[in-house]
């Protein structure tokens, strides 16, 4: 092999490389042309409609539009501003109890051990109703004083009468009959007091008469229920001892005609609330009805705890139906109803930043955000204080999806 031939054979790759990459160029450059022919047809037909769905989606040059298709307005509901009235009042949770003003707790007169009971708890008694029996050491030393002295009138006015018999015949001076006289006034005057002492035990007039003419005692003292009402509590078992003031009581009596409904109210509601302000309240027991009264008592202080205060309004309950410790839900006027623009709830948004925004719109494709600034809340709508007015038409409902288009870039 000469070499011209071998000078060929060692160039020959460098060549084939140079044509490879050549075709490659080629073939890459019509590739090329061919798209951009095809982007020409695509952008000359298509691309307007393609354009019109993202703008329809996607909020407008403004960063608070948006502009929605009417495939995309049946996703919310759009309505007016409108007036409303909003009642001034405070919710409370609280609970019904016994009006402790017209609660007694009964205790006996004299220490003694209980003998018998005549009531149960939840009985309803009337006043002077018995409730139980004591056999007191201090009304058997009573009666027995009475029986003695019962005898010793006896016995002095049978001394006088002989006195008087032996005076008449000049058989007694004149000092002892007049001694006998006397005797027999201080034996009266004692039995008469002896008479007022066993009646303080509560025992009648014919029943001291019993005593006196039988020379019998009653150990048991009866003791009665001051007030008519229903017993709350009864701490009394025959065989113990008791005393008078000495907790617990026996028994507790209630009238419960007329109750206490306690609510508790935060300490930033308390400087709204007066005396004599309706109070509406609503029971579990009775979800369909509301029971009206009027603030009787206003807590002077606040617990440090809880950081509330007690609220006290007194109802007449004469069928019973309300019964003490029953939870109860408390709504407290405490001003005129006002009447102000509002909108319902859906219709307000709630933004990261804490501010409040609806969506307000004059033809019904194009809204507007807006921030407004709320006050008082009823009834499932918003008073809107300050950012539209009455009259406008915003979005009631979905007004999240519009937020979500602006915020979230949602299509």
């Amino acid at each position: 092999m000469d070499n011209r031939q071998t000078s060929m054979w060692r160039i020959w790759p460098a060549l084939r490389r140079q044509r490879v990459a050549s075709a490659a160029a080629v073939i890459v450059a019509l590739t090329l042309g061919v798209l951009g022919y095809l982007g020409g047809r695509a952008g000359g037909s298509e691309a307007p409609k393609s354009d019109a769905v993202s703008k329809a989606a996607a909020p407008s040059s403004s960063s608070n539009t948006v502009v929605l298709s009417d495939s995309q307005l049946q996703m919310i509901n759009v309505g007016t501003v409108s007036e409303y009235t909003f009642p001034l009042q405070r919710e409370a949770v609280g609970n019904i109890d016994f009006n402790e003003d017209m609660q007694t707790q009964v205790f006996p007169p004299y220490q003694g051990r209980i003998a018998q009971l005549f009531a149960k708890l939840g009985d309803n008694v009337a006043k002077g109703h018995a409730l139980f029996t004591i056999e007191s050491p201090d009304l058997i030393q009573a009666e027995s004083g009475l029986i003695a002295a019962a005898a010793v009138l006896d016995l002095t006015t049978r001394t006088l009468e002989r006195a008087k018999q032996l005076h008449d015949v000049q058989g007694i001076a004149d000092k002892d009959l007049e001694q006998a006289v006397s005797d027999q006034q201080t034996a009266e005057g004692a039995l008469k007091a002896a008479r007022d002492g066993v009646a303080v035990f509560g025992k009648s007039a014919a029943e001291i008469d019993h005593m006196v003419r039988t020379r019998s005692i009653d150990p048991y003292l009866v003791v009665l229920s001051p007030v008519g009402g229903r017993v709350t509590a009864r701490n009394a078992a025959p065989g113990v001892f008791v005393q008078p003031g000495n907790p617990p009581a026996p028994y507790s009596v209630a009238d419960i005609s007329r109750i206490w409904l306690n609510a508790s109210v935060t300490e930033s509601d308390m400087p709204l609330v007066k005396k004599g302000q309706q109070i509406r309240v609503s029971v579990m027991a009775f979800p369909d009805r509301t029971f009206e009264g009027r603030i009787s008592t206003v807590g002077s202080t606040v617990d440090p705890q809880l950081h509330r205060g007690l609220v006290r309004a007194e109802i007449d309950d004469p069928k019973h139906e309300l019964l003490p410790g029953m939870f109860a839900a408390f709504v407290i006027v405490t001003g005129e109803p006002v009447k102000a623009p509002a909108m319902p709830l859906d219709g307000v948004v709630r933004e990261g930043d804490g501010s409040m925004t609806v969506w307000v719109t004059s033809d019904g494709h194009h809204f507007t955000q807006r921030t407004v600034r709320l006050g008082l809340q009823s009834g499932g709508f918003d008073q809107v204080i300050d950012g539209v007015r009455l009259g406008e038409r915003v979005v009631v409902k979905g007004a999240i999806i519009l937020d979500n288009m602006v915020n979230g870039g949602e299509s």
